[in-house]
């Protein structure tokens, strides 16, 4: 699958090569250019799997040049291993019979961001082995709250890569800012 820029259509770059850069050249972000047609049938099976499986389903109609081997390894890398809370990693609650909400805070950092940033870490790097690039990746993270703890957290002690986190000094919480700098 390709992925063009949000300015510019006749951008064309592979997954891989999307995800390390990161941004577009011409400052764009990088869609598909073509999105994939599910139908029911898919939407079903996604029921009946963990979130993990469910992870690896959908990310394969977005990045066909990694395997299913690879998505597995990186969704079980970020989800499993007791890094959330609820061992459905996002669980579905109904206060009642006609509501439901999915609560997207059981992460490390209590933060619906962690769903990205557990995830980032593995894609990135796996992105980068793809294009050949084995130069050091150095993240910058700019947040006036939870980006930057699931920043943190998300690539923790993950090889070659480092990650910088600025904040306004008085601009975070007093809980935040302990959070970053712990």
């Amino acid at each position: 699958m390709l992925y063009t820029s949000t300015r510019d259509n006749s951008v064309r770059v592979t997954a891989a090569q999307a995800i390390t850069r990161g941004i577009s050249a011409d400052g764009g972000l990088f869609v598909p250019v073509e999105i994939p047609q599910i139908g029911d049938e898919f939407l079903a099976s996604l029921c009946k799997k963990s979130y993990v499986e469910r992870a690896v389903s959908v990310l394969g109609l977005y990045l066909d040049e990694f395997t299913a081997d690879e998505l597995r390894s990186y969704a079980e890398g970020a989800y499993l291993g007791g890094k959330y809370s609820s061992g459905a990693i996002v669980p579905l609650v109904s206060p009642d019979e006609t509501h439901s909400i999915l609560e997207l805070w059981h992460g490390p950092t209590c933060a619906f961001k962690d769903m990205a940033l557990q995830m980032l870490p593995y894609l990135l790097t796996g992105s980068a082995k793809k294009i050949n690039n084995d130069k050091k990746i150095v993240i910058l993270v700019a947040t006036s709250g939870d980006t930057g703890k699931a920043a943190l957290e998300g690539f923790r002690d993950v090889p070659g890569t480092g990650i910088l986190v600025f904040y306004p000094v008085d601009g975070v919480s007093p809980m935040q800012k302990l959070q970053m700098t712990t």
